[in-house]
């Protein structure tokens, strides 16, 4: 295939409209209507339960922080408040862009701004940076959320399960959308009619950064910033090691979420950080589906599913040893394996971008 070009402007992004890849009909696993519409049942319940326990958590071990601070004893406690800050704020903002967290519409809004405040991201851009996520998973030059890259820049990777190249770039893009509204990348999916909406949400994060960082100045001590600011970058590890799973190593350029996603199984802990997004090809195929009835979904489809990785190190074992790969040859990737009982992928596939491998050549 060739080197992959990822700009939004660049000669596959051209080659993924016009060889009908982004309007290709995407794989879904068979379900039947009633059990689908039992799955897409929205509820406030669990949602309101999971939320008052994040955010009553990070009340506490904030508060118990900063009873103890400067001395080492404090140190857990921020460890604590930052994961909950800098991952959990990943997922919530997540589901809640999807609107389907609450049952009431208002309160996956407000949880989206506080979460999109928190892991810093727009939230009248990236709204509709997911959207095309979704609709054009991974393909290459459209996508906007690619997290991981062929060939992959491994020290990049690295330095972001500290939020380093995150926060390095959101703020002169913060800064960029207050002045003027969404980049020229950015326009290419947000609609115009939501341009002013970014800006001012810009204008919004920019006031409230800075006003920490006068506070902070004023107390002369970086208090202020371990509860709003610099829990981004030392509790971002969780959504950044969940985040690499969801893809990491494996199809592009395909229209089956079974070649492209990644279900993982993992802990009670980073499955409550990460609210149910370790069923990732579940969540791919079915968005509207909640998050608390993803298990359920995962137990419905799973026979026509790749078997899931047994955890977190064996999902990461697996993909680490892909990316490896990647770096002699960025056409490769790991094809997932069916069960006898799934429908078989659609061979086809790499029809749509000419000199993309088909599965067979994947190994």
């Amino acid at each position: 295939m060739g080197k992959r070009d990822y700009s939004l402007f660049g000669a596959d992004a051209k080659r993924a409209v016009e060889s009908g890849l982004t309007a290709a009909e995407w794989y879904h696993s068979d379900l039947p209507r009633k059990a689908m519409k039992d799955l897409m049942a929205r509820s406030d319940g669990p949602a309101i339960r999971d939320t008052v326990l994040l955010y009553g958590l990070m009340i506490v071990f904030a508060a118990v922080g900063i009873a103890l601070w400067p001395t080492w004893w404090s140190v857990p406690f921020w460890l604590a408040y930052g994961v909950l800050y800098g991952s959990a704020s990943d997922s919530r903002w997540h589901e809640c862009s999807h609107g389907t967290a609450f049952r009431t519409p208002w309160m996956n809004n407000m949880v989206y701004e506080v979460a999109s405040f928190m892991i810093m991201r727009n939230s009248a851009t990236w709204r509709w940076s997911h959207a095309r996520h979704h609709s054009e998973t991974y393909f290459v030059g459209r996508d906007p959320e690619i997290a991981v890259m062929r060939p992959p820049e491994m020290l990049k990777l690295v330095l972001n399960f500290f939020g380093i190249l995150d926060v390095l770039k959101f703020f002169p893009n913060l800064i960029r959308n207050a002045l003027a509204g969404p980049t020229a990348s950015e326009k290419t999916y947000v609609p115009q009619s939501e341009w002013g909406k970014v800006r001012r949400v810009a204008q919004i994060h920019l006031a409230l950064y800075a006003a920490s960082v006068v506070l902070a100045l004023a107390l002369g001590s970086i208090l202020p910033l371990m509860v709003i600011g610099l829990p981004r970058l030392y509790g971002a590890w969780h959504h950044v090691m969940t985040g690499l799973l969801q893809h990491g190593g494996l199809a592009d350029n395909v229209i089956d979420h079974r070649l492209n996603s990644r279900t993982v199984y993992m802990n009670p802990v980073s499955r409550f950080i990460y609210w149910n997004m370790n069923y990732h090809v579940e969540h791919h195929m079915f968005p509207m589906v909640p998050y608390h009835a993803l298990p359920r979904l995962h137990e419905a489809i799973k026979a026509d599913l790749p078997a899931p990785n047994r955890s977190i190190a064996d999902a990461f074992r697996e993909m680490w040893q892909a990316l490896k790969r990647q770096l002699a040859n960025e056409d490769y990737f790991l094809k997932r394996e069916l069960p006898a009982s799934a429908k078989p992928y659609r061979e086809d596939f790499h029809q749509y971008v000419p000199g993309i491998m088909a599965p067979n050549a994947a190994e």
